[in-house]
């Protein structure tokens, strides 16, 4: 495949030895497929921030480790990508490591990894347990700086944490929901994607707590562990329906928001209220189509940036500053969302 990228520079980028990416570039056989397809995505990542950035001042090889949906993922790529010519003179280089789902012991393992073979820093999404706190010290023992992103690890040794104020976030959506609902009546679903990561937790805290001042009324039924994901969303929200009649609004805390939707619809049920996160572009269509109520959003492009300033300032390549502190929510409905590309 024709590229321009040295042999050396496309191992750096996926993290595998100059003798197996030699191999695969020239069609010798003895790896595999995964192996190679590793090689193809460096290239691709290569390629892409070659024409976003031009390779001046000092460099930095960053790891951004997520689990999540691939639709945040994706939004998590796009976001930095957009800000890589905010960062110059310095050069952000990015080697990405998704994953939807997956015991913790795989994520454990790329951490462990990044930790063997080295990098300038790794920004983190990641669930609060035990064992991803003792591979974000093992990082931070080698040298490697860790900034969490949106969910935070606050047991850890992490330099830092970019994201929104959850718990903020969680109150403002109960307030929606009481004004939204006013005297109809109804209970309310929470929808988190797992129980382990905190800022879904702080979400739902800062929600619960505000519904009990202002709601007391209002029964709140919480379900977990759909991961965001369409298929494991779909069963929980059904069962949830089939188990109370009386459900008519949604808080979802994290995602599936299309596969909670189908749930309500193939049951014939309406959805009065529904309160989202984030403004990926699965709710940005279904905020257009006014199937969802309102979307709370941060700007993942600030957070990006901040995480990179955050590594630099750790190497001192950048001046000392002062903590950075939660990005201000945004609530968006269908009358005041950003404009696509284009329009």
């Amino acid at each position: 495949m024709g590229h321009p990228f040295p042999i050396r520079e496309i191992a750096r980028q996926a993290g595998l030895s100059e003798a197996t990416v030699d191999r695969v570039l020239n069609g010798r056989g003895g790896v595999r497929e995964s192996t190679a397809q590793e090689v193809h995505r460096a290239i691709a990542d290569l390629d892409r921030q070659r024409t976003q950035v031009r390779l001046v001042g000092r460099t930095f090889m960053v790891d951004i480790v997520v689990q999540a949906p691939e639709r945040f993922s994706t939004a998590v790529r796009s976001a930095l990508e957009a800000e890589l010519p905010s960062l110059h003179p310095a050069v952000v280089r990015s080697r990405f490591h998704f994953r939807e789902t997956g015991p913790a012991a795989e994520l454990v393992a790329t951490l462990d990894r990044i930790a063997r073979r080295g990098s300038q820093g790794v920004i983190l999404k990641a669930p609060d347990v035990p064992e991803v706190t003792a591979a974000v010290g093992r990082l931070t023992a080698a040298g490697i700086p860790v900034v969490t992103l949106v969910t935070d690890l606050p047991a850890s040794g992490r330099l830092g944490y970019v994201g929104s104020d959850n718990r903020a976030a969680g109150a403002t959506a109960a307030y929606l929901m009481g004004q939204w609902l006013g005297d109809r009546p109804g209970n309310v679903l929470t929808s988190l994607s797992s129980g382990f990561f905190r800022n879904e937790e702080e979400r739902e805290m800062g929600f619960r707590s505000v519904m009990r001042a202002r709601c007391p009324e209002r029964t709140l039924l919480e379900i977990a562990e759909g991961q965001g994901l369409d298929a494991t969303q779909y069963d929980l929200v059904r069962a949830a329906l089939e188990r109370d009649p009386d459900i008519r609004a949604v808080y979802s805390i994290g995602g599936g928001n299309n596969a909670t939707l189908r749930a309500f619809a193939d049951l014939g049920r309406d959805c009065a209220v529904f309160i989202a996160h984030d403004l990926d572009h699965e709710n940005s269509r279904l905020l257009r189509e006014h199937r969802l109520s309102a979307v709370l959003h941060h700007d993942l492009r600030h957070d990006m940036r901040e995480a990179c300033r955050l590594v630099m300032r750790a190497h001192g390549a950048l001046p000392p500053a002062g903590p950075v502190l939660p990005y201000a929510i945004q609530v968006v409905t269908p009358y005041n969302m950003p404009a696509r590309p284009g329009e």
